[in-house]
């Protein structure tokens, strides 16, 4: 064989090589692939807690998660859904103090709801094991819309996602007002903890 034929052959082996290697990489990463993904959170076992430091005492408190779906393209980062949070669900464990966070503060007769709508996913989804992503949107309190960076921690095991974040709310900043009194002080932002249960599908994919 002369060293033409070999080169050809050698070149042919090498392509035939780059070939198997791309497409074994496209299957155990399934988020490179040029389609849409969407996440469904289960209410049911989605856990929203709240703490509000005071200056007697810490305040603690949940709400339940209505709705949450997440659509994103991992090769753009475009993101769009929307997270719906129950406002009127919202406790604490003290009636008086409830009544007067409905009324007074987050005016949930009037804003039942409390929506997060994603707008970009920031990251690369593993899909088995774990996974660290932003996801950057809006969140609307009393009719009006603040941008939010939520930074995910995620645990991914044959399509179903296990999700952590926590952040903090300006909420004085943003409108909403400091329940404050002449005795008790309480701080201008709170912190939120979410622990949710999810599961990764196709958007082209049957529910």
């Amino acid at each position: 064989m002369n060293s033409t034929n070999s080169m050809i052959l050698f070149s042919r082996h090498r392509f035939f090589h780059f070939v198997v290697l791309a497409c074994t990489f496209l299957v155990l990463h399934p988020t490179l692939y040029a389609q849409d993904y969407i996440v469904d959170l289960d209410p049911a076992t989605t856990k929203i807690k709240f703490t509000l430091n005071a200056t007697l005492h810490t305040v603690h408190g949940s709400f339940k998660l209505k709705s949450g779906a997440i659509r994103f393209d991992p090769s753009t980062e475009s993101a769009s859904g929307t997270i719906v949070i129950d406002a009127l669900s919202g406790e604490s464990g003290n009636g008086t103090r409830d009544h007067r966070m409905h009324r007074e503060i987050l005016e949930s007769n009037t804003f039942s709801e409390i929506v997060f709508t994603p707008k970009q996913v920031m990251g690369a989804l593993a899909p088995e094991g774990a996974s660290k992503l932003e996801v950057a949107g809006q969140l609307r309190l009393l009719g009006r819309d603040h941008d939010l960076t939520l930074a995910l921690n995620v645990q991914s095991s044959g399509g179903q996602l296990q999700i952590t974040t926590q952040a903090l709310i300006p909420y004085v900043q943003w409108g909403l007002k400091n329940p404050s009194t002449f005795i008790l002080r309480v701080s201008d932002e709170l912190a939120i903890e979410i622990r949710a249960s999810g599961h990764l599908r196709s958007a082209g994919a049957a529910n």
